[in-house]
């Protein structure tokens, strides 16, 4: 389970989400992952965060209790030979509970981001849906090019919907959103999220909604589409996906992008004697999001770690570990 070339220090743990209560939010989060997080409209968990909107805590092992940030900082070796900076994560992963439509939006990319908003990431993102309401859909990009001032006056008047692309959304489709897309997750889907560690969404009409107060949220009209695609779209086709088989594991690519590459992972290893092995090289480090099932992690000098479904698990670089259970998972790595 361990070798020479595996730290015993650096060992697997827990993390406590930040919790989001947004309008558009329901109770699926707490009804279905059990998160316990005493919110009326939980919107969104942000699993495993460093951005300081939203700041995970760990919630097992020596650092329980202590905030992301503060553990990654003080074990910079967590993150792996390719970390930029000290505490900070490159990627941001979220459960998202939309009972109602979000707003019609789109994010900056990396460029137009550290120029005007001071040097932050970008936002290119994935979606892989958990659960889906009959008859779900999701807004993305244009079905025919519009330009700025054809746009602009869709906005003014309500009628931005009818020149985007409508796709229907059923469980465990997979959908990659990258900066520019102009895009909206609509009303009763569950959603796992991996995204850039951003929280840079420029609005561009939300339905005339009211939020805290009575007032209705911000727009960024403007900043929207100077950097929104206005070019036509078409739907966008599943990901090939091929499942690939050892005792008691099975993974299957769902996204790659220069930004992260995210599995999913079923694991069952009831009837094997053994265990399914998991591992993060010295290069990075490696996250795993239980959304289905539950079993234990082994590790170290006969350490043990529970998880359940909802649990989001991080692995510091050069850690190792068996699994043993019935789950599922979704396997995020830079």
């Amino acid at each position: 389970m361990t070798n020479r070339n595996i730290r015993l220090t650096n060992k697997p743990f827990l993390l406590k989400p930040a919790a989001k209560d947004y309008l558009w939010g329901g109770t699926r989060l707490n009804d279905d992952f059990a998160k316990d997080i005493d919110v009326e409209l939980l919107a969104e968990t942000w699993e495993c965060s460093t951005h300081p909107d939203g700041i995970s805590r760990v919630a097992s092992g020596r650092h329980e209790g202590e905030l992301l940030t503060d553990v990654l900082a003080a074990n910079p070796f967590y993150l792996g030979a390719n970390s930029e900076v000290a505490g900070d994560l490159p990627i941001l992963i979220k459960l998202i509970d939309a009972k109602k439509s979000l707003s019609i939006q789109v994010h900056p990319d990396d460029t137009y981001a550290a120029v005007h908003e001071n040097g932050q990431r970008g936002k290119n993102e994935m979606w892989y849906v958990l659960d889906a309401v009959k008859d779900a859909s999701l807004l993305y990009g244009f079905h025919h090019s519009i330009d700025k001032e054809r746009l602009k006056n869709s906005i003014e008047h309500g009628t931005i919907e009818k020149h985007l692309l409508r796709i229907p959304v059923k469980k465990d489709d997979v959908y990659y959103i990258p900066a520019g897309m102009v895009h909206a997750i609509g009303a009763g889907l569950l959603v796992a999220e991996i995204q850039e560690n951003s929280n840079l969404t420029y609005r561009l009409y939300d339905y005339n909604r009211t939020g805290k107060g009575g007032k209705k949220r911000e727009m960024h009209i403007d900043k929207a589409i100077d950097v929104a695609d206005l070019s036509g779209n078409e739907e966008p086709k599943q990901p090939m996906r091929v499942l690939r088989y050892k005792p008691g594991y099975a993974s299957e690519l769902i996204c790659r992008c220069r930004h992260f590459e995210v599995q999913r992972i079923l694991i069952n290893t009831e009837r094997c004697r053994e265990l399914a092995e998991y591992r993060a090289d010295s290069a990075s480090f490696r996250i795993l999001l239980c959304i289905g099932g539950c079993g234990t992690i082994f590790y170290g000098d006969k350490e043990q770690l529970p998880y359940f479904k909802g649990d989001c698990i991080f692995f510091p670089a050069e850690s190792a570990a068996s699994i043993h259970g019935r789950a599922e998972f979704l396997d995020v790595r830079v």
